[in-house]
């Protein structure tokens, strides 16, 4: 997680004045800043203010002459533009923000929000799939997002033509969230303009990137990375074997979330990233009992230690509590990276690897070559 970069410096504090939520904008607005390195920045100099004074220095140490960090100006026009439509900042370290995204490597510093708070404060699902979707693909999807709505689950998807749209509509009055590609104010594509309105009202719409910005190619693999990033899991129904919706698949694979799929015939090329999926380990979905169980399983509560005496129940008592549980969340059936796995527990692989080997043991997860492990 981002925040334990900050554990051997000053404590870590979100912007709490308009000031501080300025100098968050600019640093990462500034030019070659992402997520990584804004995170780096704030860790080495203490604010984001001290940060910016810093940019320049550090731009000539890396042979990059005649840097400047983003313009007070240009940050504070960006802040007027959200105001007068509506949209809120939401900055990672606050209460508001999500837990599941912030539970990420690399979160978005900063997100602009149009619409209810809401939705984001429920468990999320993310329902992806093709553009050019079959009737078959959009009532799949429709019925999918409705039913978990009236479980109680958000749905996340990207606001896309095709299922994405089907997804929107169908959960509209129980909770949806919209990941825009440009910014949370720019709607693409055009055609879902009233779905896009709707959302802000009865929904939320987020974007990472600047108001006003045009959505361009490069935009959407990080869009994606998002809607992975704020579900617990992520269902695809309809996708080519090289779309968007299978890199979405990927992202939530590396964060360690579920991934499930709906089949389709052999020889739709609309289906074929979903039956590669499947037949890479991913959960099979036929309706929304499928989805419900898994769901069930990834929040089920912590199970207790159980102590037998033996050198299993050594490695789990010496492991900090439910450790084991927390593993088995992170894992579905897709061989993932055990130290990605690492990673997203935020812990020295030291604590965590002799619970692996517990798990191991104890046949509640597999090891594959490469250094992969996955859930029986």
């Amino acid at each position: 997680m981002a925040k334990d970069w900050f554990s051997s410096h000053p404590p870590f504090t979100p912007p709490t004045t308009e000031e501080d939520r300025l100098s968050w904008l600019r640093l990462i607005r500034s030019a070659r800043v992402g997520p990584t390195t804004f995170y780096r920045l704030l860790s080495e100099h203490g604010s984001a203010a001290a940060a910016l004074e810093a940019l320049p220095g550090i731009a000539r140490a890396a042979g990059v002459e005649q840097y400047a960090p983003c313009a007070r100006e240009r940050a504070e026009t960006e802040l007027d533009i959200a105001r007068a439509k509506g949209a809120r900042m939401l900055c990672f370290g606050t209460d508001a923000y999500p837990t599941t995204l912030a539970s990420l490597s690399d979160p978005p510093p900063v997100l602009w929000c149009m619409g209810r708070r809401a939705p984001i404060l429920q468990p999320m699902v993310a329902l992806v799939g093709a553009r050019n979707a079959s009737s078959l693909g959009t009532r799949t999807a429709r019925t999918l997002a409705d039913g978990l709505g009236h479980e109680g689950y958000t749905i996340v998807s990207g606001l896309a033509r095709g299922i994405d749209a089907a997804a929107h509509h169908a959960s509209l009055k129980t909770g949806t969230i919209a990941v825009m590609g440009g910014g949370v104010d720019v709607i693409y594509p055009t055609e879902n303009a009233v779905l896009a309105a709707a959302i802000a009202d009865q929904g939320l719409r987020v974007s990472e990137q600047p108001m006003g910005l045009q959505p361009q190619a490069r935009h959407f693999p990080p869009r994606n990375r998002i809607i992975s990033g704020l579900a617990l899991a992520v269902v695809v129904i309809e996708a080519a074997e090289k779309s968007g919706s299978l890199i979405t698949a990927r992202d939530a694979l590396d964060q360690g979330r579920e991934i499930m799929a709906v089949p389709g015939h052999p020889v739709d090329g609309r289906a074929s990233g979903c039956n590669q999926l499947i037949r890479e380990g991913a959960t099979l979905v036929r309706h929304v009992d499928d989805v419900l169980e898994v769901l069930a399983r990834l929040q089920a509560p912590e199970r207790p230690a159980h102590h037998t005496g033996t050198p299993e129940a050594v490695a789990t008592s010496a492991a900090p509590e439910g450790l084991d549980q927390r593993i088995l969340d992170l894992l579905g059936p897709t061989p993932v990276a055990e130290d990605q796995v690492i990673r997203d527990l935020a812990l020295p692989a030291s604590e965590v690897s002799p619970t692996l080997v517990m798990l191991e043991i104890q046949g509640d997860i597999r090891r594959h070559p490469g250094g992969l492990i996955s859930r029986t």
